[in-house]
C-alpha cells in the first residue's frame, strides 16, 4: 500500500440517550470534543466525539425512529472502528484499484470537527466495518 494509517481515529458507538453517554464518559475522564447532527432517513441524528489522550470515541444517536435497532442488539454496540488518513481520496482510489469492498460510491463530506471530514467504509473478511476517515 502506498498510504499510511497513522492511528485508531475513533471508535464509533450508536447509543439510545446522547445526554446520558455523554456523561457516563466524561464520568470516565473523556471531553467533549465536537457536537454535529448527520442526516439519517431524512431526518436528524445527533453525534458527539469525546476524547481522552489519544482516544476519541464517537457517540451518536439516531432519530427516535430508528432507535429500536439499537435497542434490539443483544451483544454490544461497537459500529465500526476508524482509521486516521492524511489523504482520503488516495486511500480511496487505491483500495478501489485494489478491489476492496468499499461501501460509498466516494468519501462522504461530514460538517464535524471545525473544517469538516471525509470518510469511507471498507468491509472486512467478516463483515467488520472498517472506516478510513480525514479530519479536513
Amino acid at each position: 500500500m502506498a498510504f499510511k494509517i497513522s492511528k485508531i481515529q475513533h471508535v464509533g458507538i450508536p447509543v439510545t440517550n446522547l445526554k446520558k453517554s455523554i456523561s457516563f464518559y466524561k464520568d470516565l475522564g473523556f471531553e467533549e470534543v465536537m457536537i454535529s447532527q448527520f442526516d439519517h432517513n431524512k431526518e436528524k441524528g445527533n453525534v458527539a466525539m469525546l476524547q481522552s489522550g489519544e482516544v476519541i470515541m464517537e457517540l451518536y444517536e439516531f432519530p427516535r425512529k430508528d432507535l429500536e435497532e439499537i435497542r434490539s442488539r443483544s451483544q454490544g454496540h461497537i459500529d465500526h472502528i476508524a482509521f486516521d488518513v492524511t489523504d482520503i481520496d488516495v486511500v480511496f482510489n487505491e483500495l478501489k484499484e485494489k478491489d476492496y469492498k468499499i461501501q460509498e460510491e466516494v468519501p462522504v463530506f461530514l460538517p464535524f470537527w471545525k473544517n469538516g471530514c471525509k470518510y469511507f467504509n471498507i468491509t472486512g473478511p467478516d463483515n467488520e466495518r472498517l472506516e478510513f476517515n480525514q479530519i479536513l
